[in-house]
């Protein structure tokens, strides 16, 4: 099948349902595996859902390393607490 060139119109309509919440999410899969879909679309929306995972994965290991730093800080000020009584 030939696709055409991704127009201006095409672009502006994409990223006014990209603004659309909860919509955006399954657009994008639906574009980024979809079969009928514009080529450049297509990797466009791979490689966005790529960024988006490496980012939450970087966000859950950044939450994990503070929540372990409050953790032994808030266990450091507990034991010095009890220390001294």
């Amino acid at each position: 099948m030939e696709y055409e060139h991704m127009t201006l119109k095409d672009w502006m309509i994409t990223m006014l349902i990209m603004c659309i919440p909860c919509v955006n999410i399954v657009m994008m899969f639906v574009w980024a595996f979809g079969s009928n879909v514009n080529p450049s679309k297509k990797t466009y929306f791979q490689a966005a859902l790529i960024w988006a995972a490496i980012i939450i994965v970087l966000e859950v290991l950044w939450f994990v390393l503070l929540g372990g730093a409050a953790a032994m800080s808030s266990m450091n000020s507990t034991y010095n607490l009890i220390s001294l009584f």
